[in-house]
């Protein structure tokens, strides 16, 4: 036999043996879940509950530009004829309005019992997980440690020069959901006063959280208040930057975990569980944690980000649907006073 016929031969037999493999792993069942997790974070992480489970996953990603809102009005226009059994959020927003509406069925996993009661839905309709923080960025070329600002509160502090500190606008994204968290934690006129100054200072509101990273960096700004991920992505490259957890000695952290839930009425409940319950274990947390995901994961981990951040940190401690109570009243005031 020629050396090309033995080749073509041996990739032959490769072929059947993966063929058959394939098929004994297939044990009919599948599971299909909506997802605004990034895919590049996210399909790893269901390909290996595949491997584990056998469990064929059909996820839907999200769309970059519709994020998560375009996949949960896809959810709410098949609510009558459910297509999804598992809803994943890189937030918690939308996953509560998905409660509000009906879209949801009650299921409180075994894996989510070390995680903090204010990330699990008091009735079970959802839990959170996988966390990022709201940080202060730092461009350490421009800043010494000693000088580190350890407040949100430092954005209005005269110490600090207007045109050399930032935010992200705040009516949307993580940002707008920070200021509906503050609105919710510090009250409503304490919270409008805070951003009314951030204006009136003339701090530099730009239009996003990678932006404002950027800004650090390149050393337009000295300090600008962030997200972790965005955050590590710097330090990971080397840049000349520092990540503070802001009031650690009163106000807390503010955490946004994403949120999993199983869909009322899907086709695959028993799927479904078993997706949720993978998704709360700690060896997923440790995945999304050395994959770049999330940073904070809301219970002891034995995993560090890429940027090594010490997550033992003092978190803001605020019952979610208060934030997500506040979000209509914070955008309202915030829209008069950022879009004059």
């Amino acid at each position: 036999m020629s050396r090309k016929k033995s080749i073509t031969a041996f990739i032959l037999i490769l072929f059947l043996i993966a063929t058959i493999f394939s098929s004994c792993q297939d044990n009919g069942k599948e599971v299909v879940v909506y997802t605004s997790v990034d895919q590049v974070y996210s399909e790893p992480i269901l390909r290996y509950f595949e491997e584990q489970t056998g469990i064929n996953v059909k996820a839907v990603y999200d769309i970059e530009a519709t994020k998560t809102v375009g996949l949960v009005n896809r959810l709410i226009a098949e609510k009558d004829y459910p297509q999804a059994d598992v809803f994943w959020s890189g937030e918690f927003v939308q996953t509560i309005l998905l409660k509000g509406k009906g879209m949801l069925a009650p299921y409180l996993s075994p894996n989510a019992s070390d995680i903090p009661s204010q990330y699990i839905d008091p009735e079970n309709y959802w839990t959170g997980f996988a966390g990022r923080a709201r940080v202060l960025l730092v461009n350490t070329d421009l800043v010494s440690p000693d000088d580190y600002p350890d407040s949100i509160y430092d954005l209005v502090d005269d110490t600090w020069p207007a045109d050399q500190t930032g935010i992200a606008y705040p009516l949307f994204g993580t940002t707008a959901t920070h200021a509906a968290a503050l609105y919710a934690a510090e009250g409503t006129e304490e919270a409008r006063d805070y951003f009314t100054q951030i204006y009136e200072r003339g701090v530099r509101v730009v239009d996003g959280n990678s932006v404002v990273r950027d800004m650090v960096v390149s050393g337009q700004m000295k300090i600008g208040m962030t997200d972790t991920d965005d955050s590590c992505a710097a330090l990971e490259k080397g840049e000349p930057v520092a990540i503070i957890f802001p009031d650690q000695d009163s106000l807390g952290t503010f955490v946004i975990p994403n949120t999993v839930a199983m869909i009322q009425d899907g086709p695959n409940p028993d799927e479904a569980k078993q997706l949720i319950d993978f998704l709360l274990s700690v060896e997923t947390a440790k995945l999304l944690i050395e994959n770049g995901w999330c940073q904070i994961p809301l219970r002891p981990v034995d995993a560090r980000s890429g940027c090594n951040l010490d997550t033992n940190i003092v978190t803001m401690q605020i019952d979610l649907k208060s934030v997500y109570d506040q979000l209509e009243t914070a955008s309202n005031e915030l829209t008069e006073i950022f879009i004059r």
